[in-house]
């Protein structure tokens, strides 16, 4: 009934892809958009919270209560500029530097499983494609 609705089989294949990531995070008490949120931090230690929604393509509300989960959980840490009260640096914690190998492999692990699932050209050019539609919308 829906074969060409792209509205009902991108949710469906969301909510599909949302268990696999929301699984494979779970070990570390993440969901994937905190687990994201981390890693863009622990790969760029003190972005500002618009880098940080600049590259997550996420609203700087939705990001603020990322950050503010994971400052409570000891992930991450804010530093203000005492100048610029605007210039806040998100920087990773101990605690979040100790699992930065592990969800680096996590991630990775995900992207073999979807390569070999769905197939390597498949999957990259399913990802392409998206991306694409995604810009033109």
């Amino acid at each position: 009934m829906f074969e060409k609705c792209i509205y009902f089989n991108t949710n469906a294949l969301a909510r599909q892809i949302n268990k696999i990531w929301d699984d494979a995070f779970k070990p570390f008490g993440l969901s994937p958009s905190h687990a994201y949120v981390l890693r863009v931090v622990l790969d760029q230690p003190g972005i500002s919270m618009k880098q940080i929604s600049e590259e997550l393509e996420l609203a700087p509300s939705t990001v603020t209560r990322f950050v503010d989960s994971l400052i409570n959980k000891d992930f991450l840490k804010r530093v203000s500029n005492d100048d610029d009260k605007r210039g806040t640096q998100i920087f990773p914690t101990q605690q979040s530097k100790k699992i930065h190998r592990k969800l680096e492999n996590t991630g990775q692990a995900l992207y073999a499983n979807m390569n070999e699932v769905i197939g390597k050209k498949a999957f990259a050019e399913l990802v392409t494609d998206m991306r694409t539609t995604r810009k033109q919308l």
